[in-house]
This record gives C-alpha cells, sequence and structure tokens, in this order.
C-alpha cells in the first residue's frame, strides 16, 4: 500500500486502548504487544516516512538506553559528539562504541555479516549459533536470543539486544534491525530469564512501539519540511547533501562534500536552518552538527 507524500498528518496513533492498558495476566501483555507491533507494522509500510532516518534516530535512542543501562553518564549530546568528529585511528570512547555498533547494525539488511559489522570481534559462526537460538513467535523468540547472549557473554549487554531485535525483526519478515528492546528494557529485567524474561519483553515492545509511532510521525514531517525547500537551494551538490539529512540523525558541515568546499556546506546549513527545515544540534559556535 502507497500514500500521498501528504498524508503525514493522517499517520495513525497507537490505539488508546492499547496504550492506557493495565495488562494482569501473561496473555493480556502478549495480547497488547501484538497489537503493537501489528500497528507499527503498518506505520513502517509507509513510504512517507524516512525510514533510514528513523533507524538512524531510533538507534542513536538505543545507544543512549543501553550506555543508561550500563551505568555510564553519556548522553544524546556526548554521544553525537563521539561519532560524528571520528578522525582514521580515533578512539570513539566506550560509548562512543555503542553508538557505533547501533549505527551499523541498522544501516544494512539483517545477515550475519552485518551484524559482524557491528561486532567485529565476534565470530561470525557465533553470531549465527545466537540468532538461531530463538524458535516460536516473534517476541518469545527474541527473548531467547536476548538470554542465550547473555548466558555466554555476561557482559555482553549491546550485543545481545542488537541481536535480539534482529531476530524479532527477521520473525516479524522486516528487512532491517529496527532498535526496540533497548527502548523499553529495564536494567533488572537483563538478569531475567525464561518466562519472566518474555514478559519483560512483551512489556519493553509495548512502550517502544508507541515511542517509535511518534517519532515516525515527527521524522515523516520534518522530511516533508526538507523536501519543500529543496526547490530554493541552488547549490550545486545541493540534492546529495539533502539525502544525507534523510539518511542520518546528525550532520556535519564538513561531511558535505558535494558541495565543494567547507564553506558552502556551512552557509548551506545554515540556509537550512533559516528555512526552518533542519536544526542546529549542539548550540555550539563551532563544530557544529545539523539534524532533521
Amino acid at each position: 500500500m502507497t500514500y500521498a507524500a501528504d498524508s503525514f498528518d493522517t499517520l495513525p496513533t497507537m490505539p488508546s486502548w492499547v496504550t492506557s492498558g493495565r495488562p494482569e495476566t501473561p496473555e493480556d501483555v502478549a495480547f497488547l504487544s501484538g497489537a503493537a507491533l501489528s500497528h507499527l507494522h503498518l506505520v513502517l509500510s509507509r513510504d512517507d516516512i524516512p525510514q533510514s532516518l528513523l533507524r538512524a534516530r531510533l538507534a542513536l535512542m538505543a545507544a543512549e538506553a543501553c550506555v543508561t543501562l550500563s551505568g555510564r553518564p553519556e548522553r544524546t549530546a556526548e554521544l553525537r559528539d563521539a561519532v560524528a568528529f571520528l578522525q582514521p585511528g580515533d578512539s570513539p570512547g566506550p560509548a562512543g562504541e555503542v553508538y557505533l555498533a547501533w549505527q551499523q547494525a541498522v544501516k544494512r539488511p539483517i545477515s550475519v555479516k552485518a551484524v559482524h559489522r557491528a561486532f567485529p570481534d565476534l565470530e561470525p559462526e557465533l553470531i549465527a549459533v545466537w540468532l538461531d537460538a530463538g524458535q516460536g513467535t516473534p517476541v518469545p523468540r527474541a527473548a531467547s536470543v536476548l538470554q542465550a547472549v547473555l548466558a555466554d557473554r555476561p557482559r555482553g549487554l549491546v550485543a545481545a539486544v542488537i541481536l535480539a531485535d534482529a531476530s524479532l525483526a527477521q520473525a516479524l519478515g522486516w528487512r532491517h534491525v529496527l532498535p526496540l528492546l533497548a527502548l523499553g528494557l529495564k536494567r533488572a529485567d537483563m538478569r531475567k530469564s525464561g518466562e519472566e524474561l518474555r514478559l519483560a519483553c512483551h512489556r519493553a515492545i509495548l512502550v517502544a512501539a508507541n515511542e517509535v509511532t511518534r517519532e515516525a510521525a515527527d521524522l515523516a514531517r520534518r522530511a516533508e519540511r526538507l523536501r519543500a525547500v529543496a526547490p530554493k537551494l541552488r547549490a550545486k551538490g545541493s540534492d546529495e547533501a539533502l539525502a544525507l539529512f534523510l539518511s542520518r540523525d546528525a550532520v556535519a558541515p564538513a561531511s558535505l562534500i558535494s558541495l565543494r568546499s567547507d564553506r558552502a556546506a556551512r552557509r548551506f546549513c545554515d540556509r537550512l536552518v533559516e528555512l526552518s527545515a533542519v536544526r542546529e544540534l549542539t548550540g555550539r559556535d563551532t563544530f557544529r552538527l545539523y539534524g532533521v
């Protein structure tokens, strides 16, 4: 099913009986998480949503959640800075490594090779074993993968959550990892197993699906605004530059190589801010980052 480009205002919100429900039994929790995933599946089928940008934004949110679960203090601004200005040979630091792993995980269609790009220190054979650890319906399957990875790597929280989300996406027929479980799981959930862990994953899906739906609606509006101002941009290479904004959470002017000079790139970004098409994300005068 396709939608007109200006139809993002009709993007449905999560039904109130899903978001306001207070499940009292495991069956209730499973039913509501299934309803949330079904709704999310319809939302993600819309072609007015910038899918690459949505995954990139969710990767940042998932990285922040994982960093928080591990007890580190870094948040959105620090994570963006940790990776946006990396030079060859630089170390992003522990929090930056978490963010880079999520960026790699959502960038390409799900495969052992794609997951290995996110975790080059893990053997591809082991990744394949973990991805096959889950059986049954999507959420129990993801919970099984999460448990299997943490059993083998108790400190491998990020790999466990990414592989669980990959397993969930595969079971739902999605081509790419969509960060979900990291957005809703709590630190105490990581110590659970069996039925308790499955329930925790169902509850995490309820939290995440609602958040993703809101984020998708917001990005659809922002992406439409960016496309609307495109005819006002006369710089050579502007089309390529706009495409970058629709695929990345944050863009440094230096990465807009189609604009041929750093000065032209900075002026281009400032022009987009003037047109209310992008935002400056740092509040700084130098080393700025911009995003939809």
